[in-house]
């Protein structure tokens, strides 16, 4: 990492926290709002659903949104919506209304989308692409280190408060205190970040479109010509169900009896191990990637996680809920490693590479429901097939998915004007 970048990173870095943090609060509601409410596992899920829909609707609209206002003014705007979404779960609490909690998590969706729609690739722009995926590992692994907060503090603020209450109902008043100390540190934060001085992230985009000799224009102007791109957004989906899946289940699979009989507060706890070992993972990953081919390190651990939930599956008992934890350590290099395989060699093509992949973040909506199904017919432990086929699709990826085409010989253009694919 040069100097010249380091301190936009740093930056950076902070966004990966915050929404890490709030993303992983979403495994504390599930428990909570399905007591609250009397919910059946697919009502609950759609907490998910409202969620990660957002990503779907709103990627597109906020890729060109940074092409008019930039990166950084992206990055503003964004902090202030997820500022607003937090402040929704003050009259959702006070008028204990369900719907209320999912529009709440619909607009902070919105919010983080924008945010990750510019926060990924710009980490990807600042240094040598070679080194893209290290440090996207990097930057992840303080997402990750947000998202083992979120279990911890949830477990206490929110699941502690509610189980010290007489009924679930009165346990609600939990919700709104952290949600609005969010929402000022957001304020705050984008205050911040509107008088910092970032480099110019569209400028390095056409740099280096222009280095690459690239010409978006026909089939390179299209986003699905580009097949490693697409079969990426696949396995963004798959990642992101999967993982959003496990983490969503795992409270209440620890709190059945034949597994653990951990009350939801001390299975929270728990649940902070699932994202530790994912910012752990992710910090080793930043390292060992600058040694090992990404795609190879993608399809080891996807293969491990096919491995550790069908021995999860198979064995129940305390054994499944240590495997099921486990996963969180191999989910580490998942996301960036394939965010950053699907944008290479993208050039002015990025940003809106980066809004088709944020939109198939979309996984983490519809995943958790089709497992949510399965789990109110066939068991909560059974559901976890569900995640296990995405990793088998993820395995794929990492394996052969990932390549690049050269797209201009399919549109009659110079072989070599692109280069040999990967």
């Amino acid at each position: 990492m040069s100097r010249s970048h380091s301190r936009p990173l740093t930056v950076l870095t902070s966004l990966f926290f915050m929404w890490g943090l709030i993303t992983s609060l979403n495994d504390i509601l599930i428990p909570h709002l399905k007591a609250m409410f009397s919910l059946s596992y697919v009502q609950a899920m759609l907490i998910q659903f409202c969620f990660f829909t957002a990503y779907f609707i709103v990627s597109l609209p906020a890729g060109r949104l940074l092409q008019r206002l930039g990166y950084q003014r992206g990055i503003v705007v964004g902090l202030c919506i997820v500022g607003v979404g937090c402040l929704m779960f003050g009259p959702a609490e006070s008028l204990r209304s369900y719907p209320l909690f999912l529009g709440a998590l619909f607009v902070l969706a919105a919010g983080i989308t924008l945010l990750q729609v510019a926060a990924n690739p710009y980490v990807t722009l600042l240094g040598h692409p070679d080194t893209a995926s290290s440090r996207l590992n990097l930057t992840q692994a303080f997402n990750s280190l947000g998202a083992t907060a979120g279990p911890l503090l949830g477990s206490v603020l929110i699941l502690g408060a509610a189980d010290q209450a007489a009924s679930a109902a009165q346990g609600g008043d939990s919700v709104q205190g952290p949600y609005q100390a969010l929402a000022a540190t957001l304020f705050v934060l984008a205050a911040v970040m509107a008088m910092f001085r970032l480099p110019d992230a569209r400028a390095i985009e056409r740099a280096a479109a222009t280095s690459a000799g690239e010409v978006p224009a026909g089939r390179r102007g299209r986003l699905t010509a580009h097949r490693h791109l697409v079969l990426g957004a696949v396995a963004i989906f798959a990642y992101v169900g999967a993982e959003v899946g496990i983490g969503s289940f795992l409270i209440n699979l620890m709190a059945e009896p034949s597994i653990a009989g951990l009350d939801h507060a001390k299975a929270g706890q728990y649940l902070a191990m699932y994202w530790g070992a994912a910012m752990v993972g992710r910090f080793a990953g930043s390292a060992i990637m600058r040694r090992v081919r990404a795609s190879r390190v993608l399809t080891v651990v996807a293969a491990a996680n096919v491995l550790l939930i069908g021995a999860a599956i198979a064995l129940g008992g305390p054994a499944a809920m240590w495997l099921l934890l486990a996963t969180g350590l191999m989910n580490s290099v998942m996301f960036p490693t394939i965010f950053s395989l699907a944008l290479e060699g993208l050039g002015a093509l990025t940003s809106r590479g980066s809004g088709l992949l944020c939109m198939a973040i979309v996984g983490g909506a519809i995943v958790p429901l089709l497992q949510a199904a399965v789990a109110d017919r066939a068991g909560l432990l059974v559901s976890f097939l569900v995640p296990l086929v995405c990793y088998v699709c993820i395995t794929h990826y990492g394996a052969a998915g990932h390549r690049p085409v050269a797209v201009e010989e399919e549109a009659g253009a110079p072989a070599g004007a692109l280069g040999a694919a990967a």
